[in-house]
């Protein structure tokens, strides 16, 4: 499985390399909601993307950025506030007597401010770092799709809820932000050669098992370059609620190096030449697509443990 990875978050970048036209609506949508809905997760690299607007969708949307950012700082600040006094009280408390209770309420509190002011650093911050542009699941990310002929970016929830199957698919089934090469035609047969998209991934992580526990590794490719990560996506309507895009990566058996480091799955990167027919999916012609699958990029994977 392919828990996280460190995407293109900029859309710029799918325009540059891909001439692809961004979808402003979908996203205006998307961040409009967000100022309601504070679960929606947006990377702040997706964020950064429009800290200079062109045109009124940019600037609205812009607009919902800070919007959203002045409420989460005030959250943050709220918290910080009741941390703080925590702290202070277990501080006094323990200049009396050492308890379980105030070392806890000590260790707890530090740790919760030292996040809360590292929070409110990146709502303000505009140097570009990793961990700005890492998805996990439940995360929205641009993808790139095919509409009337056009290479179009949408935003995307990565973990995919099909058209057609009940709300609390998400948590039934949590792990359907990847989509098994094996499980192609029959589970995800809504989806394939029907809705294919492409995620653009600089690297990924996964939870391995280690000696003493769990451990995530990260996997990069060698010689290092962008990986073309071929997806399932779909548009889920239901009444009384918003439409969701989402999507999920498509994963297959693991190279030697990357089973050899403990994980028994890798997404499937497609080779450059296959962009087009991936993207415009015949599902009376799935051989066609499953070759593209079984033709992929296969780089090495270097591994070491995640920051």
């Amino acid at each position: 499985m392919c828990y996280s990875a460190l995407v293109w978050s900029d859309y710029k970048r799918y325009v540059r390399e891909f001439g692809a036209h961004l979808d402003i609506r979908e996203f205006v949508d998307l961040y409009v909601r967000r100022l309601g809905n504070p679960k929606i997760k947006v990377p702040k690299g997706m964020d950064d993307a429009f800290r200079h607007p062109h045109g009124d969708g940019e600037v609205r949307i812009k607009s919902a950025i800070d919007e959203f950012n002045a409420a989460q700082a005030k959250v943050i600040e709220e918290d910080l506030f009741k941390q703080k006094k925590r702290l202070a009280d277990a501080e006094r408390a323990l200049l009396t007597k050492v308890t379980k209770k105030a070392t806890e309420d000590q260790r707890i509190s530090t740790d919760k401010i030292d996040k809360g002011l590292r929070r409110l650093r990146d709502l303000t911050r505009t140097d570009a770092r990793d961990r700005d542009s890492r998805i996990f699941p439940g995360v929205w990310a641009p993808v790139m799709v095919m509409e009337e002929g056009k290479r179009v970016i949408k935003p995307m929830r990565y973990q995919c809820r099909p058209a057609g199957k009940p709300a609390f698919y998400d948590q039934k089934f949590p792990g359907l932000y990847n989509a098994r090469l094996d499980n192609l035609q029959k589970f995800w047969r809504g989806q394939f050669g029907v809705t294919h998209g492409l995620m653009v991934v600089d690297m990924f992580y996964e939870n391995v098992d280690r000696p003493g526990g769990s451990v995530v590794l990260e996997f990069h490719p060698e010689p290092a370059h962008p990986m073309l990560i071929a997806c399932l996506w779909s548009h889920w309507k239901g009444p009384g609620e918003p439409d969701l895009l989402s999507f999920a990566a498509i994963t297959d058996e693991p190279p030697e190096e990357v089973a050899a480091a403990g994980h028994d799955r890798c997404i499937v990167s497609i080779k450059p030449e296959h962009v087009e027919a991936w993207l415009n999916p015949d599902p009376a012609r799935l051989e066609e697509q499953l070759s593209i699958l079984a033709d992929p990029v296969r780089p090495f994977y270097e591994h070491r443990l995640a920051a």
